[in-house]
């Protein structure tokens, strides 16, 4: 077998690319599924991800903004209290 394809490839390289971007910032290579703008990677299974306002989504617990917030300021409140234990002793 030479170095060209025994397949006809030309219709699979003739199809339209999917139009999403990688994580490096080019463009998706693959081809996108039939009647979509998206490979089978990026988006192309109809109803998928998420559902609007899914509450699901949300963030909670440990790593909400309230959270954060809280935990640096117990984190000041104990350097001050360190700092002021140092000049007492």
């Amino acid at each position: 077998m030479s170095g060209d394809h025994s397949r006809n490839m030309a219709a699979m390289l003739a199809s339209p690319r999917c139009g999403a971007r990688t994580r490096s910032g080019t463009a998706c290579l693959a081809p996108a599924v039939h009647g979509k703008t998206r490979c089978r990677m990026h988006g192309s299974a109809a109803r998928s991800g998420a559902p609007r306002g899914n509450q699901n989504a949300r963030k909670h617990g440990l790593f909400t903004q309230d959270r954060i917030a809280e935990r640096r300021a117990i984190r000041a409140l104990l350097g001050e209290t360190r700092k002021l234990l140092q000049e007492l002793g």
